[in-house]
């Protein structure tokens, strides 16, 4: 779709753990926005500045969009995110980003999140499972600790309702979990893909998880551009 203006108003803000909120916005203008899952939109801060916040919700419901953030780099964009109320008038641009989901792509999809960078990859898996996707699909889900697997519970219901859908979780904070992002996921994927055939991979987080990820799955064969990505820091 065409990213466009658009004008919302904050319709309810939730807190997710103590540094991640989501926000749900009712769309005015346009009164729907579509969008494909793994979108984002573009909130203006000034001439030059702006910050991007992932979709977290599903095209099913373009009348209402909810976005989820972290709010502890308390930067410019933290900030704002921290202070809306309902009511507030909400301007942005969208949708923008070309990580989605191909849905006439054959291969079975492996997920690979971060942190916060879950948000994409939860609007697909929430999407794709609503709309009758009979793949097996895989989630490998990493954070410092149990508050950052924001959606861990939504996840586990998707593991008893599809049996296709494989869900692993780690934390760092556990005393055998991994240390950091980067190196807990790449093991992760080594350990859960032992073929590669057939496969697609979406990832989305830090940079350095990002390219330890695509080089384990390089290394056994995956074409680089099979391994689809978007950064969050």
């Amino acid at each position: 779709m065409r990213p466009r203006e658009c004008r919302a108003r904050v319709e309810a803000v939730r807190r997710l753990s103590p540094e991640i909120l989501e926000v749900d916005l009712r769309m005015e203008e346009p009164a729907a926005l579509e969008f494909d899952a793994g979108q984002w939109v573009s909130v203006p801060f000034g001439p030059k500045t702006v910050r991007a916040y992932s979709i977290a919700s599903t095209p099913q419901f373009p009348k209402v969009l909810t976005l989820c953030a972290d709010v502890a780099p308390a930067g410019i964009g933290s900030e704002w995110f921290r202070g809306l109320e309902a009511g507030d008038q909400v301007r942005f641009k969208g949708p923008l980003g070309g990580f989605v989901f191909t849905r006439a792509d054959p291969r079975c999809p492996l997920f690979v999140a971060e942190e916060i960078g879950i948000v994409p990859i939860r609007s697909m898996l929430t999407w794709l499972y609503a709309t009758g996707f009979g793949r097996p699909a895989t989630l490998a889900y990493w954070a410092r600790d149990p508050d950052w697997l924001v959606y861990d519970a939504e996840f586990r219901s998707l593991v008893r309702r599809y049996p296709g859908f494989a869900y692993h979780p780690a934390v760092a904070s556990t005393s055998d979990g991994p240390s950091d992002g980067a190196s807990g996921l790449a093991a992760a994927v080594d350990r859960l893909v032992p073929d590669v055939t057939r496969r697609v991979a979406y990832v989305c987080g830090g940079e350095s998880m990002i390219h330890r990820v695509r080089d384990v799955l390089v290394a056994k064969g995956l074409d680089r551009k099979s391994v689809k990505w978007e950064k969050f820091w």
